[in-house]
């Protein structure tokens, strides 16, 4: 029964539930189709921070960073049509990266609605592919209930984003509702006889190897997974841009699958005889395209862990088919009998070796040295410092050179949208403020989303944004090289002086034009108390840590 004297606005109404379900940060870019709802906010300024961005992509991208780091909704607020556009960037993201994120978009009146109104979008029809929910709260009584229901679907099985449209009109309606209470997502948990099947395939391997990935789990859940691969000495590798799942230091560590990936371990997924993926979808990047396993069923025996019934056998047909979340199945797997002295202890070690060697790489061309820079970084920063970039080539030396060690300490987009290194980089200073955050991004990769430094400058975020300034779209320009060698198009880049910009914005600006100048200029960085920015200006021709332009036209002529 509805308590009829608690007559509230439905911004009021919306900002209480946000409180129950213990939201503390909203990343937002203000409009006029939630006003209500930001004068709701007003009154909750002292519980829930808002970040005000500069583009509503980088706002999205903020949130679906808090996500991540914090493994609750990261909440986004943005207004109709080309805010919920743009804002599309970061829940396309979430759905790839499966991070739990909530995007409310403010709407037109009710009154007005398929009439074409001014920034009008459908948008039930506009994210439906993008998320794991869409709808829209027409009446203020409601808020509760599907307030509710959107952070049980953004946080249970496999976790996602979740989009509600806020018509303006019901925001300002007052209405009487019963408040919800606090959300307690809903995750699967394997069955015994299930651990005990997989136990049994160990047991039967000659050589096994796991795969490690996904979203949805915490620190206790990776420090059970790490038992588990040490009791039974088994070689793991990190699914694409989840590095941080497994101290790349661990003896059992054997590099991560994904773009780039070390040819001794593409083979040894390939010739593995069980493959044992937990948490990772088998997505493009794991499979090499579809090709390293055979479709519909690989030749190895196929053990696949997953949050979410949908993504069990959705492409691969696994021996094994687990349903459940990462914490369950980490508990479950280190409560496992180890096997008795497991006759592939000389394939891991073997395994180690190889990523060793991966990480011992000869100098790059030109006078700045990222490969030096990177692992200068991992030497110098402690284990808790969080890593965020986004998409480019740039990135490959990043995540070959850099020892991720704990959890979570790494932000790169599944998805490979660029831009996100800078807004990731906010959230992650917002969400972890005594952390050292470093963001890297490519000089393309930067200017999609470059001005939320600003944000960084507004909230005085001590981050140190990298720039790798090599005058080209580096990706595109690769594979130009490989498939028409010599004839570049659409992917030079005239670039702005990076250091200057950040001065413009009121952060410290450093360049570096020499691999040993870059120690110093960090230092300086983090010595200045509040957002600063280094410019790489790197050597074109240095296109991937493996390969250089001028090779692959040579060898593609």
């Amino acid at each position: 029964m509805t308590d009829t004297t608690n007559l509230r606005t439905g911004g009021q109404i919306l900002v209480d539930q946000l409180r129950i379900h213990g939201v503390d940060t909203i990343f937002c870019v203000p409009g006029e189709s939630y006003l209500a709802s930001l004068d709701a906010l007003y009154d909750a300024r002292d519980d829930i921070r808002l970040i005000v961005c500069r583009q509503e992509g980088g706002a999205a991208y903020m949130a679906d960073a808090y996500g991540k780091l914090r493994g609750q909704p990261g909440i986004c607020f943005v207004t109709r049509g080309p805010g919920a556009t743009n804002a599309s960037l970061g829940i396309h993201t979430a759905h790839q990266d499966s991070t739990p994120v909530i995007l409310f978009v403010g709407q037109v009146g009710r009154s007005m609605m398929d009439r074409e109104a001014f920034q009008e979008v459908e948008f039930r029809q506009m994210y439906a592919p993008l998320c794991k929910w869409v709808s829209q709260i027409d009446d203020p009584a409601r808020i509760p209930e599907m307030v509710a229901r959107a952070f049980h679907v953004a946080t249970s099985g496999r976790p996602g984003p979740v989009v509600l449209a806020l018509p303006e009109d019901m925001q300002k309606q007052m209405a009487a509702a019963n408040d919800a209470r606090r959300y307690v997502p809903t995750q699967p948990a394997p069955d015994p006889a299930s651990m005990a099947k997989l136990r049994g395939i160990l047991a039967e391997s000659k050589r096994p190897f796991v795969i490690v990935g996904g979203s949805g789990w915490t620190a206790d859940a990776v420090a059970d997974f790490r038992a588990f691969i040490e009791a039974n000495d088994l070689p793991v590798g990190a699914a694409f841009r989840r590095q941080d799942l497994f101290d790349n230091r661990h003896a059992n560590y054997a590099g991560d699958v994904g773009l780039g990936i070390n040819p001794p371990l593409a083979k040894r997924l390939q010739d593995c005889d069980t493959l044992l993926v937990v948490g990772a979808q088998m997505s493009e990047i794991i499979t090499d395209g579809y090709e390293r396993f055979s479709l519909p069923c690989p030749n190895q025996t196929f053990i696949h862990v997953a949050a979410g019934l949908d993504e069990i056998a959705r492409v691969y047909q696994p021996d094994l088919g687990i349903n459940s979340a990462m914490p369950q199945f980490a508990a479950a797997a280190r409560g496992l009998k180890p096997i008795p002295s497991p006759i592939w202890s000389g394939e891991t070690k073997a395994a180690r070796a190889d990523q060793d060697g991966n990480v011992t790489a000869t100098p790059m061309k030109g006078d700045v040295d990222l490969t030096a820079i990177v692992k200068w970084l991992g030497d110098t920063l402690p284990d808790d410092a969080i890593i965020a970039n986004g998409a480019g080539n740039f990135s490959n030396w990043v995540h070959r050179f850099y020892p991720y060690r704990d959890y979570p300490t790494e932000l790169a987009p599944q998805s490979g949208s660029m831009g996100y290194g800078v807004p990731s980089g906010v959230a992650a200073k917002v969400a972890m403020p005594d952390r050292i955050v470093v963001s890297f991004n490519g000089d393309g990769d930067f200017l999609m989303c470059g001005q939320e430094i600003a944000t960084a400058r507004q909230y005085n975020l001590d981050i140190v944004f990298i720039v790798v300034n090599n005058g080209t779209y580096g990706t595109i320009r690769m594979h130009q090289e490989k498939f028409y060698p010599g004839r570049v198009s659409g992917t030079d880049l005239i670039n702005p002086d990076f250091a200057a910009l950040a001065r413009a914005y009121g952060l410290h600006g450093e360049v570096v034009e020499r691999t040993e100048d870059f120690a110093a200029a960090f230092e300086r960085c983090r010595a200045s108390g509040g957002p600063s920015l280094i410019e790489l200006r790197v050597e074109q021709d240095q296109i991937s840590p493996r390969a250089t332009l001028s090779g692959l036209r040579a060898a593609n002529s």
